[in-house]
């Protein structure tokens, strides 16, 4: 934007209030959205009813006395079209005077269909509603720049139409899971977002300051501890939708806040949960998509159930051949994954069940494109879930991986036996003097409601950012969250 614009813009906002113009009043009278006006073009034009729309200006074509205006409200777009001779020669000189691109403005009028056939709005008053200081991005090139869409995702949205469609996909994804857990006998709660000790999920956490308390407190990882003590409190059928925070990298896949859904479902069989948990995606899919076919990339996804399920041994063992049931230590993993040819960087790896989890995400998941079921992963790697009652090696849980992303977490058992819990986190906590920085934490409170008797149970966890991604064809998170956590500008040491 140059300085001289910005001044001319600053310099009409100056002669309006020297003309006793304001410039922000704050009301306006809408009688019509511009969905609405289209929508019941043809009645209102037989009717000769005059209406009043609102919006912002994307565009201003003046022709002698004749003025091109296209008007931009939440709902729509539409022409609106002022003549000299329709609102006199003061009131258009006024306008093309003061007028700007970027500024919201008020019209009333009534229905005209121009010669070209484009259905408008032919003015016969006006009102400044908001005078725009900063010009729009150029309208030809829009605005391309990645780093100032993501910053600036105000000027985003009003510069690229199918941003704002992915958002509008994201809340009706949302809104689809809650009628769905809702009509289905699922209460939503709440719990803390501040914690003493970050549980329930394997990641490195944020730590904050309670000033009043003296105390450190840490940003949920997740809140499935505190909706595992609401279980024990009574309560068979509960979910969170809400922000959950790990301190780890920022890439297309991962951002530091997410949304989750987080679920639990007490005295559900297997088999009854995760036909609930294909039911759940294959309606959010269709209601917010209108099609279970949705494109992705150069080719497409099909959430057409069922979906194939596979375990996660066989999985690793179809897409580089080694069977981790034969490997029972890391050196014997390193020589398998030698000899398979495999480059993996095994770095920061702390566990057996680390090392299965890197190889895993290197070849197997990475090779998933059509959702699939992955079940029963290494018991290393699901300190929270039960035991295989097939295999006591493996966990009770089961992912759902689209295009090489994990987008459902679901331990079909959850475990509830104290004593064992006690001793998944007493090696856990065993990780963490050995450095680990993900491995999970002792949780005393979490053990004490444990040991009042938790009801055989199922739980979910299910990455909405995620989801919206694949469902918009988006191959960055970035687009998909509002405003993603970008490195803050101009940053001085």
């Amino acid at each position: 934007m140059s300085g001289n614009e910005r001044a001319e813009r600053r310099l009409r906002l100056t002669n309006l209030r020297e003309k006793g113009v304001e410039p922000y009043p704050a009301e306006v009278i809408r009688t019509h959205t511009i969905a609405q006006v289209l929508g019941q073009f043809e009645q209102l034009e037989a009717a000769a009813e005059a209406v009043t729309v609102v919006g912002r200006l994307t565009a201003l074509r003046q022709m002698g006395g004749l003025t091109f205006l296209r008007l931009v409200d939440g709902t729509s777009s539409m022409q609106v079209v002022l003549k000299e001779d329709q609102v006199g020669n003061e009131q258009y000189q006024f306008f093309i005077d003061h007028a700007d691109v970027g500024d919201f403005f008020g019209f009333a009028g009534g229905m005209y269909v121009t010669q070209k056939g484009e259905r408008s709005i032919l003015a016969i008053s006006f009102t400044i509603l908001s005078k725009a200081l900063a010009p729009l991005p150029d309208k030809w090139s829009g605005l391309q720049d990645v780093e100032i869409r993501y910053r600036h995702r105000e000027l985003d949205l009003i510069s690229n139409p199918e941003v704002r469609e992915r958002f509008i996909t994201r809340s009706k994804s949302v809104t689809a899971m809650r009628h769905f857990l809702d009509s289905r006998g699922f209460m939503e709660v709440e719990t803390p977002i501040l914690q003493p000790i970050p549980g329930g999920a394997s990641a490195k956490p944020f730590i904050t300051h309670h000033n009043a308390l003296d105390a450190d407190f840490y940003l949920r990882i997740a809140p499935e501890l505190y909706l595992k003590r609401l279980v024990v409190g009574g309560f068979e059928k509960i979910y969170e939708i809400g922000r959950c925070f790990r301190n780890e990298g920022i890439d297309y896949a991962h951002n530091p806040e997410f949304t989750m859904m987080e679920l639990y479902w007490a005295y559900a069989s297997k088999d009854a949960f995760v036909a609930m948990l294909e039911e759940l995606i294959v309606t959010i899919v269709n209601s917010s998509f209108g099609s279970l076919v949705v494109p992705y990339g150069e080719g497409s996804i099909n959430f057409s159930a069922p979906w194939k399920r596979i375990t996660f041994r066989q999985a690793i063992i179809d897409a580089c051949g080694i069977d981790i049931d034969t490997i029972h230590s890391s050196a014997e993993l390193f020589v398998a994954v030698k000899a398979a040819k495999l480059k993996i960087d095994f770095k920061g790896c702390v566990g057996l069940g680390e090392f299965y989890d890197r190889l895993y995400k290197k070849t197997a998941r990475a090779a998933i494109t059509q959702p699939t079921w992955v079940f029963d992963y290494p018991l290393e790697l699901k300190p929270l879930a039960k035991v295989s009652p097939a295999d006591p090696s493996k966990s009770s849980s089961v992912q759902l991986v689209v295009q090489g992303t994990e987008v459902v977490n679901a331990y079909y058992h959850e475990l509830n036996d104290p004593l064992d819990q006690r001793a998944r986190f007493a090696e856990q906590q065993a990780l963490r003097d050995q450095g680990s920085e993900e491995a999970q934490w002792m949780d005393e409170h979490f053990l004490s409601a444990l040991e009042h008797a938790m009801p055989p149970t199922s739980g979910v966890g299910i990455g909405i950012d995620r989801l919206v991604a694949l469902l918009t064809n988006s191959a960055n998170l970035k687009e998909i969250i509002f405003f993603p956590t970008l490195k803050p500008e101009n940053k001085t040491v």
